[in-house]
């Protein structure tokens, strides 16, 4: 009976130890996944860079600097967006990152206003909240990460296309990405400035063509603009699927000597048809430089520190700061040619 009842208490205090352990596990876990803002990899700054969409060769370039900034500056960067230029597919992204609790997101929103909920609860649970490449609503983002000044970059378009037409006169064409994008309607407002007040004499045949960021419709809305527009002279394509998509239809037809298209193109993509001339120039900046930048100025946001205008950016260059301290120009746009478009490889 003496055995027995040792062997009990024996039994009783093992179990109590086990049952100890595994209590204080659990609490552990527990603490660490309700214990605020999570850190990155050894509680280093986790960064979100939220294109309008992945797969497509210039967020491609876009995602190698913002990845290369990761590494030079010791932050984590989360490089992540939907799979088409979708606004409710950026909302679910912008949700994951949410609940990942990162501590900056940095979006180029397909549609600005159908974002700004979703950015404004990202504001409420202490993430900082900033554009690059297209702008957001203005009122929930602190910081505005601008490739170029859209009305320069727009009017520099409409005055590339004048020149590769060869004449102040004729019918002329637009096609973008999406209608909402804030960005392309900035550049393309900017370009009709320039044809108001310069080229009068210049007629658009229609509004704004959408091509979805989509090659193929691209080049669908090029044949359907030739054939309906026997007189046309020239188009202005913006987005960088655009561009390529319009100078195959002119390729497919022949037609480089009869109708000039600029737009804003990648070198690696543009150089066949800028070769052939049925792209007369692609027109752009550097996007590997523009990820870089927005990851650089993330960590300055997330350690209190703002952009100075004239601040020079280490692998950027120079920057400009506007007057209300949050806008950022990251510089003059490039002319892609048939002579220099090899020159670079994105």
């Amino acid at each position: 009976m003496k055995k027995f009842l040792v062997t009990m208490l024996s039994l009783v205090l093992m179990i109590g130890l086990l049952t100890g352990c595994v209590s204080s596990n659990s609490s552990s876990k527990s603490g660490g996944e309700d214990s605020g803002k999570e850190s990155g990899k050894d509680g280093k700054l986790k960064i979100a860079v939220v294109p309008k969409l992945v797969g497509i060769p210039y967020f491609n370039a876009s995602e190698k600097g913002a990845i290369q900034a990761g590494k030079d500056l010791g932050v984590d960067v989360i490089y992540t967006g939907p799979t088409e230029a979708d606004a409710a597919q950026q909302v679910k992204v912008i949700e994951d990152l949410i609940s990942q609790k990162v501590d900056v997101i940095a979006v180029a929103p397909n549609d600005p206003a159908a974002l700004t909920p979703v950015l404004k609860k990202a504001k409420e649970q202490g993430i900082k909240v900033m554009d690059w490449d297209t702008p957001a609503d203005q009122s929930v983002v602190e910081l505005s990460v601008h490739q170029i000044d859209d009305e320069a970059f727009g009017r520099h378009i409409a005055k590339s296309l004048i020149e590769k037409i060869g004449s102040e006169e004729g019918d002329i064409a637009i096609l973008t990405g999406g209608l909402s994008a804030a960005n392309l309607n900035s550049w393309i407002d900017g370009a009709k400035k320039e044809l108001d007040e310069n080229f009068p004499k210049i007629k658009l045949v229609s509004d704004k063509i959408a091509t979805d960021e989509k090659q193929p419709v691209a080049y669908q809305k090029t044949l359907d603009l030739i054939k309906s527009n026997p007189e046309l002279k020239g188009i202005m394509a913006y987005s960088t699927i655009a561009p390529i998509g319009a100078a195959q239809a002119i390729q497919e037809k022949g037609l480089q000597d009869k109708i000039a298209v600029v737009g804003t193109a990648l070198p690696k993509d543009s150089k066949p048809f800028l070769e052939d001339g049925s792209l007369d120039v692609g027109i752009l900046w550097e996007p590997d430089k523009l990820g870089y930048l927005t990851v650089a100025l993330a960590k300055d946001l997330a350690d209190g520190k703002k952009p100075e205008n004239g601040q020079e950016v280490e692998n950027v260059g120079k920057i400009e700061v506007w007057e209300d301290g949050k806008t950022v120009i990251m510089g003059p746009p490039t002319d892609f040619t048939a002579e220099n478009a090899g020159d670079f490889n994105y």
